[in-house]
C-alpha cells in the first residue's frame, strides 16, 4: 500500500541559469521556501540585485497536502510569466518552492506566446539545475508520563524506531516524538494502550 506521506521539494537554492530569445535575457532560480514571507524575502533580494531589470517573475507553491500557491506577471501581458512558470512547478510535483525568472528586455517584443515560451523553457531550466529531494511528512506527538513509566515509554520508542525532537526527564516526564503521518494512528493507539501515560498530537 503506497503512503501518501512524502513529497518532493528542493534541497537548496538553484544556481542561477540563462535563457536567450532575440536579446531578451531571461535568468532562472529556484529556492526552497516554508512561508509566504520567505518567498517575499527572495524575490525582495533579487530585486535588488537585478534592480536594472525590466520584470522580476516569480510562482510559488507551499504544502505538503493541500497546496497554496500564487503567480506573478510583474507587468508582463496577463498569464505570460507567472502561470507558465507555475506549470513547470506542477510538472516537476514539486512543493514548498520559489521559482523565479528575471528578465532583461532586449529591445524585441517576443508576443505573448514568445514570453509563454521563454518563461516557460526558463523555469523548466532552473527546476533542472536543482536538487530535487523527497521529504517525509510528519507527525508530532507529546508523552506525558511519571518517572517509574520511563523504561516502559523508552523501550517502546526504540522497538518502534521512534524519532525523539525533545526530552524532559524530571519526576514528571515530557518526550516530543515524530512518527511518519502514515504511522501516526498506530503510534498514538500504542501509547494511548499504556497506563500513566498520556499522548497529544502538536501539529
Amino acid at each position: 500500500m503506497e503512503n501518501n506521506d512524502t513529497y518532493k521539494t528542493i534541497a537548496k537554492a538553484s544556481s542561477e541559469i540563462l535563457y536567450k530569445d532575440r536579446k531578451s535575457k531571461f535568468l532562472g532560480y529556484t529556492f526552497p521556501i516554508a512561508s509566504e514571507m520567505d518567498a517575499k524575502q527572495f524575490i525582495e533580494t533579487l530585486r535588488k540585485k537585478h534592480h536594472t531589470a525590466n520584470h522580476v517573475c516569480f510562482a510559488w507553491q507551499l504544502g505538503e497536502n493541500i497546496h497554496t500557491y500564487r503567480a506573478n506577471d510583474d507587468g508582463e501581458p496577463n498569464n505570460s510569466a507567472g502561470m507558465p512558470i507555475y506549470g513547470q512547478i506542477q510538472s516537476f510535483g514539486v512543493t514548498n518552492i520559489l521559482v523565479a525568472v528575471v528578465r532583461y528586455f532586449g529591445g524585441t517584443k517576443l508576443g505573448v506566446g514568445g514570453l509563454i515560451q521563454a518563461y516557460r523553457a526558463t523555469a523548466q531550466m532552473a527546476l533542472e539545475n536543482s536538487t530535487i529531494v523527497e521529504k517525509i511528512i510528519e507527525s508530532l506527538f507529546e508523552l506525558h508520563f511519571d518517572y517509574p513509566q520511563m523504561d516502559r515509554v523508552m523501550r517502546v520508542i526504540k522497538q518502534k524506531g521512534i524519532s525523539i525532537v525533545l526530552q524532559k526527564m524530571e519526576l514528571d516526564c515530557s518526550i516530543l516524538i515524530s512518527v511518519r503521518k502514515s504511522e501516526a494512528d498506530r503510534t498514538k493507539r500504542l501509547f494511548d494502550e499504556m497506563q500513566r501515560v498520556s499522548i497529544q498530537e502538536k501539529n
